[in-house]
């Protein structure tokens, strides 16, 4: 122990610390041996092979035409590391001494040319990145490289050393640096591969295949140069047999089979042409070898091979890479497709994954060929399609949200990505779009919103109340007025004049706060029309002066802007949830101190401005930075969700503007809603035009009104009866009776939603039986639609009366539609 001791402090001593655990020890002994053991065995092979080689030295007995060493040395230094130049540069020098017959000096300069060619050669294919398993085209090509030109050094020192010491003349320096060159190209070529991919892991052998292409290969190649046809084109004939040998050794077997069929020819041309056999000797004395050509045909025959496996190793692995590619591609949850960019600038479908044909609903039969936009059908805005048209124009990348129209007629909401796919030149030859289904994401953002909004509503509950109250309270009290005034008869009926005058104004102030509330709570709000921005805001100020009040002035502050295409209802919400963050952040109690202003107009940059600015408390500048992010709130868990102003502003980025906000924390807040203007270009779904009243110059016509709202039909009877003949029915299946036992009628005032047989059902029949009367049939409606009822409204173009209807735009609908109807027989 004590000389173990020591041993390892002086080790130590010396600069270098070795490992004292016994299994440290084992594991450096063990890859000293190994080393020592490699190097021992390329000094043998290559000893050996450079014996072989100066057996068939034809030139002072150095020079050879065949010189497998060379293969050994680059193979090793490749295999072992560069560092192992030391072992053939003593194995070069031991052989030549050894074996040839050449002055020391000239021994000397070989073995320094052999191991530079073989250091050379190593470093340059590790430059070239080369792979051992010669597995790709570029492997091949840079063992092809390296064999012709590392070479030359050492073909140029041996031919030298051999004229300055006098064992070669020097008229004679060209013929053995031709020699010794193509001898050691074609050890580097013939000899290295085998070397290189016995080092490789063997691929599952086909022993039975492979012993029989081995011994077909031997077979000809000895037929083909141990017979008498020397230099005849039968010599020829028999040579050109081994190509598809060789070929078939590539395909089958990769490149270690190419390698051993070229070393096997090799082995087999050099032998039979040393003997006097074969297509390159001499027809003439028999002996002359015509060394070119011997050598070319070994070159071509191993390049070849190596090639052909090479590209078969290649393809392979493309296939497989392809294979992977298009596994992962059904696989993916996405719908992904695949678009040819075709001459016509038109994308064409050429591929679509199983995910997306689950998304429309289509065969992959179905969807061949056809156009990436007739599966968005109508669902798709038009800022988005003008964005999507300049990438395509430019070639570019988009992102953007889309609706696919399923085959069974619904609608699925996606986000698409599209990229595009170019070819080496640049060129853009195909696109591929992702699809994320985004249908329940949409419908869950939905109901946030509509809670939302309902939330922001329900805060406005009692200002909204006491709103309605009001002028319901003297709608109420000029009601019993005008009953008193009756009662005392004629000298009455000027003040029951006025008092009905009051009360139709009380009406008509109900009247627009019902329809305020039913902006404000419709369930969708995704139909986008030509707005006012002005008559967007009202709505909003009317629907929150009450709370206001108390808290601050409220100020109006309009301007002109720009008329923009937008969702009255997503508009509404974001401005009414504006108002109520401003008055929740004004105490109460001095409203003479405090203002929420609302200003109106237009930007430099000519979009349409709203700003809603309070001088509340303020907001510092940490909790300025996260208002956006969705449950973010400084309320109590009473007076908020955290999600007003994350809805807002996605409403704001969908309609393609900016939510921005300024604030100081003691001095107020202010937010500016910027909307893209939407002037000079038609509206997608344009407002009907107010009717404009028509004088009643025609007879009397037949009228149905269908409601089922008693009360409401013996209303609209009353206002009508004196200037038509009307028929008054609560059922929808009573009104279609009456028109198939054959009664006629010149138009139909028909409740859009009623239990039983509905508006809609009524029109279907019309539509079926008496198609001049479907058109004109004039609905009423109190709102509340389903989604059939919405889809149904965006599908025809029947006049649509919102309840509660005005008498004398109920009264101008009759008329204009009366103008141009033939009276019913």
């Amino acid at each position: 122990m004590a000389r173990q001791h020591r041993w390892l402090a002086s080790a130590c001593m010396g600069g270098t610390t070795i490992p004292s655990h016994p299994q440290h020890l084992d594991r450096s002994s063990s890859s000293g041996m190994r080393g020592i053991a490699e190097m021992l065995a390329l000094a043998v092979v290559y000893l050996a092979s450079c014996w072989l080689g100066l057996t068939q030295a034809t030139i002072a007995s150095a020079a050879s035409p065949v010189w497998p060493a060379t293969g050994v040395s680059l193979a090793g230094l490749v295999l072992l590391g560069v560092s192992r130049w030391p072992v053939i540069f003593v194995a070069a020098c031991t052989s030549i001494l050894w074996f040839g017959s050449v002055p020391p000096a000239a021994t000397l300069a070989m073995g320094v040319g052999n191991t530079l060619e073989a250091v050379l050669g190593a470093l340059l294919l590790r430059r070239l990145g080369f792979s051992p398993s010669l597995s790709r085209t570029q492997d091949v090509l840079a063992l092809t490289t390296t064999a012709a030109t590392c070479t030359l050094v050492s073909a140029l020192v041996g031919s030298l050393s051999l004229v300055l010491t006098g064992k070669v003349a020097w008229t004679g320096i060209g013929l053995t640096a031709w020699v010794w060159w193509l001898g050691n190209a074609m050890g580097a070529l013939v000899v290295g591969p085998v070397l290189l991919l016995l080092s490789r892991p063997r691929p599952e052998p086909r022993w039975r295949e492979a012993l029989l292409l081995a011994v077909i290969t031997v077979g000809v190649a000895l037929w083909a140069f141990s017979g008498g046809n020397r230099g005849s084109p039968l010599a020829y004939a028999q040579v050109f047999l081994l190509f598809p040998l060789g070929v078939w050794a590539a395909l089958r077997f990769g490149s270690r089979g190419a390698a051993f069929s070229t070393l096997f020819i090799a082995v087999a041309s050099i032998w039979g042409t040393v003997a006097g056999h074969g297509a390159f000797i001499s027809r003439e004395d028999g002996r002359t070898v015509d060394l070119l050509e011997l050598q070319l045909f070994l070159a071509i025959i191993a390049f070849t091979g190596l090639q052909l496996a090479a590209a078969r190793a290649e393809r392979k692995s493309a296939s497989a890479q392809l294979e992977l590619l298009a596994t992962a591609v059904r696989s993916v949850h996405e719908g992904v497709l695949i678009c040819e960019l075709r001459p016509g600038e038109e994308l064409q479908l050429v591929y679509a994954n199983e995910s997306f044909r689950a998304m429309v609903g289509c065969s992959h039969q179905e969807l061949a060929r056809r156009a990436p936009r007739e599966l968005c059908g109508t669902g798709i805005e038009p800022e988005v399609q003008q964005r999507l048209e300049e990438a395509l124009l430019v070639r570019d990348f988009f992102r953007g949200e889309v609706v696919l129209a399923h085959k069974d007629g619904s609608r699925v909401h996606s986000e698409v990505q599209l990229s595009p796919v170019r070819n080496a030149e640049g060129q853009v030859l195909y696109f591929v779009a992702t699809y994320r289904d985004m249908t329940k994401q949409k419908q869950l953002q939905a109901k946030l919103v509509s809670a939302e909004r309902i939330a922001a509503v329900g805060t406005l509950a009692a200002g909204v109340g006491h709103e309605i109250n009001n002028p319901l309270a003297y709608l109420m009290l000029n009601l019993e007025g005008v009953a008193q005034s009756l009662a005392r008869g004629p000298a009455g009926l000027a003040e029951a004049e006025v008092n009905l005058e009051s009360a139709r104004e009380g009406a008509e102030r109900i009247r627009v706060i019902v329809r305020d509330l039913k902006v404000f709570s419709r369930q969708q709000g995704e139909e986008r029309a030509m707005l006012d921005v002005n008559e967007v805001v009202v709505p909003a100020l009317r629907m929150a002066a009450h709370a206001v009040r108390p808290r601050a002035r409220l100020v109006e502050d309009f301007g002109h802007p720009p008329r923009v295409m937008g969702s009255e209802a997503r508009l509404g919400q974001v401005l009414l949830n504006l108002l109520v963050n401003a008055l929740q952040a004004i105490p109460e109690g001095n409203p003479e101190h405090h203002e929420v202003r609302v200003r109106t107009g237009r930007d430099d940059t000519g979009r349409a401005l709203v700003e809603v600015t309070d001088t509340g408390c303020g907001m510092p500048p940490p909790v300025l930075a996260r208002i956006f992010d969705p449950f973010f709130t400084t309320k109590s868990s009473g007076e908020g969700t955290g999600l007003g102003l994350a809805i807002c502003q996605q409403i704001i980025q969908a309609h393609g503007g900016e939510l921005r906000v300024r604030s100081e924390e003691g001095k107020g807040s202010s937010f500016t809603v910027l909307l893209p203007s939407a002037e000079g270009r038609p509206a997608k779904t344009p407002l009907p035009a107010a009717p404009t009243p028509v004088p009643v110059t025609s007879p009397r016509r037949r009228i149905l009104i269908i409601d089922d709202e008693p009360r409401l039909a013996q209303s609209m009877r009353m206002l009508i009866e004196p200037s038509h003949d009307v028929f008054v029915t609560t059922r929808g299946a009573e009104a279609l009776a009456w028109v198939n036992e054959g009664q006629r009628f010149d138009l139909v005032l028909c409740d859009l939603q009623m239990p039983g047989t509905t508006g809609m059902d009524v029109y279907a029949h019309l539509r079926a039986h008496v198609p001049e009367l479907a058109e004109r049939l004039v609905f009423i409606s109190g709102g509340a639609y389903t989604q059939a009822t919405r889809d149904f409204v965006r599908s025809v173009r029947n006049r649509i009366l919102e309840k509660p209807v005005r008498p004398d735009e109920l009264l101008a609908t009759i008329d204009e539609a009366l103008a141009t109807t033939p009276s019913a027989a």
